[in-house]
């Protein structure tokens, strides 16, 4: 019986991307019955000295706010300029808006909308 959650997240993620939604509530059903726990998606960006941590959906930052409002900000300059978010990556059940959420919402994305926000112009951003 797998414990680690990596082996739960690859089978429901199988799932997912071939539309098996029963077998991905029931994969994450049986993660939930075993008490195994997804680990967050986590990203860093080292900006003015200091370690800035995000997750994903993050609302504990001092700063989260300002990142998503800037986000939302560089979105629709992105989408005036052509961008079409690729929701086919979001292995969830949901509508297609939700999946435009759920990507926006990434760890990076919040980590490197902050650097871009706080470094200067030209820097170079490096998230781990």
């Amino acid at each position: 019986m797998p414990q680690h959650d990596g082996s739960y997240v690859l089978l429901s993620n199988m799932y997912a991307t071939a539309g098996r939604w029963d077998d991905v509530a029931n994969a994450r059903k049986l993660m939930r019955d075993r008490g195994v726990r997804k680990e967050p998606g986590c990203s860093w960006v080292e900006v003015e000295n200091k370690i800035h941590v995000f997750l994903v959906d993050d609302t504990v930052h001092p700063k989260v706010q300002a990142v998503y409002n800037y986000l939302n900000q560089l979105v629709l300059e992105m989408r005036r300029l052509g961008y079409v978010p690729d929701t086919k990556f979001v292995l969830h059940d949901m509508e297609s808006d939700q999946k435009e959420h759920v990507l926006s919402a990434h760890s990076e994305k919040l980590a490197v909308a902050f650097a871009l926000m706080r470094l200067p112009r030209g820097a170079t951003v490096r998230v781990f």
